[in-house]
């Protein structure tokens, strides 16, 4: 027998005592967690009060589950973006063990290869990266489980705050751990899920004016993180197939597996799960209900009204076979609404006003909906009263309850319930709802207003009230049960239902105004005629102008304080020129597939249509229209002592004093900004090339040349000064478009010719004796500053356009 080597005798016991002594430091769960706080479900978890962390208990090694980061204390600032109540990403996610440590890894689930061939399956996942999004070593263990220290991952920015703050130019912070524990109060399992919170410190240097207004201490500012690990539903919920025609969101996929005549792209509806007890009737209960909780934190009466908003959707449910299918509840007392098992309502406040938004947990493989989770900005319904008191001057006597005007603001709450639960049905927006009679709560609605005979702000009308036919419409789409029916044809003969019943559907990407073509799709409209509602909507302000002062405030009110009412009521029209401008060069078009029946394709707005948005658009540029009233101009005071100017108010060049030339001024800057669109310029170009039938760019120019360059002056008055200003900014816009990359040359070259003709015709005319001395500085001024730019391609920069006053969300 060959005998060991001392020296290697001693290192192998050296190194088998040293394993021993390993395995013995890992303790079974049982004795390592004997002193602590034990919390079972889906993954157990344990507290250790003495050192403050939490200990997840791992049993689903390489088990798929849901993985939702949320915020459930925010910053309040709706600049900064970090709410309360803010879902985070969503992961499919697994642990997975790799010796000594596990990893918490995010399934890449985009790409995919939908087939049995195992081997292929692992191709795709070789192939594009996942994420490991947290490393663990185990602590303690059983034969059938591990337990790790979840705590410093908890205590991590995982929601990207700091990178938020960043973004935002709010300063520069990094977590402090010594400032962050976990929170135990809101730490809970159950049978399918897991949540976990914690208290999240963020320190760091040189804060924003954002930062500064929300927070206690600007140097450092705490918020809340919340963990929820989610078991996977089972396999019973049915994808449904995306159309772009449906009113849907889509959730993608890309299947490399597809055979070679298929797509690739896999597109599902995101849905919650919902069926019948019994398919075969025509009105069936649910298996199950959709549930919407509100927060208990609401106040009366906008508790009430948003409730009542949230429960038109039953209506929609109902029309698609369903009773009592969608429900709304209060929030239990010991609830947690960022608990995944329920959908929410949240009213959140924020310093400033700001977006509604609905969010949902969706699962990625599927589509389907687990958790709706809906944000409300407290402050939107206190805006809809600023703009009806703006409009209404109601306070005759200064102490009147302005009960019609709060009664028109809980009408657009109620409206806006609806709205943001629509998002969390998986419903996307449809902003040509508006021009059919307000067909869908999906729109963005613009207050419908106007005075009565008397002389009184008629507010009956301001929103619409309950579903609208393009609403039940989605709902079957989306949520019909078709147990014992072919759904291809089913969904087939929705859509054509749609088509049948004149509905439209345009959303996000088609409906802004920068760029934007289809003129039937808006944001903050009304009408089936923009051009005529912008027409309408500039008597209701005009009228509204005539008659502001001391009655649109209550007694006791700071006079300065009407300058920030002042500004909604002067901007009144502001969105309805957005809409009207996307009719010129515009283009009607469906989201149209390939069905068998013969396309629509695009068609150029009619000649005559265009040519009555130019016109109305011309007549937001008239200086009648944009100088302000003299009753206006004496009446409203610096600010009162105490009071400060705020984000609302006019920014203008004559310090504390209210500018008279601000208003006129960023209000024909957004107009000529949005008529004067570079886009929108090709594509008139275009559109004259193509046919002499359509609206050219030849007879865009000439009009606004004449109207804005061809006027006659006053005396020196202020209409003079506001028709000074106009000219000022379309010749400067008219430069910035020469020398923009954006423009085609064509284009460029008609606008430099207006500019030559511009500043020959002004030099000449500023040295006329009839002109007075104050018009012949301005034409000089202006010819030399066109010059300057012809000969340079630099606008001289003496002077910056005034940034105009917030807008949405009115």
């Amino acid at each position: 027998m060959q005998k060991i080597p001392l020296i290697r005798y001693i290192l192998l016991t050296v190194l088998l005592t040293m394993i021993t002594q390993a395995q013995a430091a890992i303790k079974s769960i049982n004795d390592f967690t004997e002193q602590m706080n034990h919390f079972p479900g889906y993954f157990a978890f344990f507290y250790d009060t003495d050192n403050g962390k939490v200990y997840v208990k791992v049993d689903k090694l390489e088990q798929p589950f849901l993985l939702q980061q949320s915020l459930p204390y925010g910053v309040g600032s709706n600049d900064i973006g970090l709410d309360r109540g803010q879902l985070g990403k969503t992961y499919l996610a697994q642990f997975e063990r790799f010796g000594n440590k596990v990893m918490l890894r995010a399934v890449n689930t985009y790409y995919r290869a939908n087939t049995r061939n195992k081997a292929e399956q692992q191709s795709i996942k070789e192939a594009f990266a996942s994420s490991v999004l947290a490393g663990f070593t185990v602590v303690a263990q059983n034969d059938d489980a591990l337990l790790i220290d979840y705590t410093p991952y908890l205590l991590s920015d995982v929601h990207g705050v700091s990178r938020r703050i960043k973004a935002t130019q709010q300063g520069h912070f990094n977590l402090d751990t010594h400032r962050s524990a976990v929170y135990i109060k809101r730490s809970k399992a159950f049978m399918k899920n897991t949540e976990l919170e914690a208290v999240l410190t963020f320190t760091g240097s040189e804060p924003g004016h954002y930062l500064r207004q929300v927070s206690a201490d600007p140097y450092a500012f705490t918020v809340h993180m919340h963990h929820s690990l989610i078991a996977l539903p089972d396999d019973n919920y049915k994808p449904r197939a995306f159309h772009p025609q449906s009113g849907y969101w889509s959730i993608e996929h890309k299947d490399y597996a597809a055979s070679l005549d298929e797509s690739m792209l896999v597109r599902y509806i995101p849905r919650h799960r919902l069926a019948k007890k019994d398919p075969s009737l025509p009105v069936s209960e649910p298996v199950e209900p959709i549930v919407y909780y509100l927060d208990p934190g609401v106040p009366e009466p906008i508790r009430t009204a948003l409730l009542e908003g949230a429960e038109w959707w039953d209506d929609a449910f109902t029309a698609a076979g369903y009773k009592n299918a969608f429900l709304v509840k209060e929030l239990p007392d010991n609830a947690d609404p960022m608990d995944i098992r329920y959908n929410v309502i949240q009213w959140v406040h924020r310093a400033t006003r700001g977006w509604s938004y609905g969010s949902s947990v969706i699962d990625p493989r599927t589509g389907e909906i687990i958790k709706g989770h809906v944000t409300l900005g407290s402050l939107r319904v206190r805006q809809d009263i600023l703009i009806a008191e703006a409009l209404a001057a109601p306070y005759l006597e200064g102490s009147e309850t302005a009960k019609r005007l709060q009664a028109m603001a809980l009408d657009r709450i109620r409206q806006l319930s609806a709205h943001e639960i629509g998002h969390t049905l998986g419903i996307a927006h449809n902003f040509a709802a508006s021009v059919a009679d307000r067909a869908s709560v999906m729109d963005y609605p613009h207050p419908l207003l106007s005075f009565n005979e008397q002389g009184q702000l008629d507010v009956s009308r301001g929103y619409a009230s309950g579903m609208g036919v393009w609403d039940s419409q989605v709902i079957k789409y989306g949520y019909s049960d078709f147990t014992h029916q072919d759904e291809s044809q089913q969904l087939a003969a929705i859509l054509a239902d749609n088509k049948a019943k004149g509905l439209e559907f345009i959303s996000d990407q088609d409906a802004r105004a920068k760029g934007g073509a289809h003129p039937t799709a808006h944001l903050w409209d009304n009408g089936s005629s923009p051009s005529d509602e912008l027409m309408r909507i500039l008597d209701v302000r005009q009228q509204a102008l005539a008659s502001f002062g001391i009655n649109n405030i209550k007694t006791g009110t700071a006079l300065s304080q009407l300058e920030e009412m002042l500004v909604p009521l002067y901007l009144f029209h502001r969105y309805q020129v957005e809409a009207v401008v996307k009719l010129i060069a515009g283009v009607h078009y469906e989201y149209e597939v390939r069905d068998g029946s013969v396309p629509k394709g695009t068609q150029v707005v009619s000649k005559q249509s265009q040519q009555a948005a130019v016109t109305a658009l011309l007549a937001t540029l008239k200086a009648e229209n944009l100088v302000l009233p003299e009753t206006v101009l004496a009446l409203i005071p610096p600010k009162a002592y105490g009071e400060s100017k705020t984000r609302e108010s006019i920014v203008g060049r004559t310090g504390l004093t209210l500018d008279a030339m601000a208003l006129p001024e960023v209000a024909a800057q957004h107009s000529l900004s949005l008529l004067l669109n570079s886009q929108r310029l090709n594509r008139l170009a275009q559109q004259q090339a193509r046919s002499s039938a359509f609206f050219s760019l030849d007879e865009l120019l000439a009009q606004l040349y004449k109207q804005v360059f061809l006027t006659k002056a006053n005396n020196g008055d202020m209409l003079d000064k506001v028709k000074q200003r106009v000219q000022l900014l379309t010749a400067k816009q008219f430069a910035d478009l020469v020398a923009s990359d954006t423009l085609a040359p064509e284009v460029q070259a008609q606008l430099h010719y207006y500019l030559l003709k511009l500043s020959k015709e002004y030099q000449q005319s500023s040295l006329l004796s009839s002109v007075s001395v104050g018009e012949s500085a301005f034409k000089q001024y202006l010819a030399d500053h066109i010059k300057q730019f012809l000969k340079t391609g630099q606008w001289p920069a003496n002077f910056k356009v005034l940034p105009i006053p917030p807008g949405s969300p009115i």
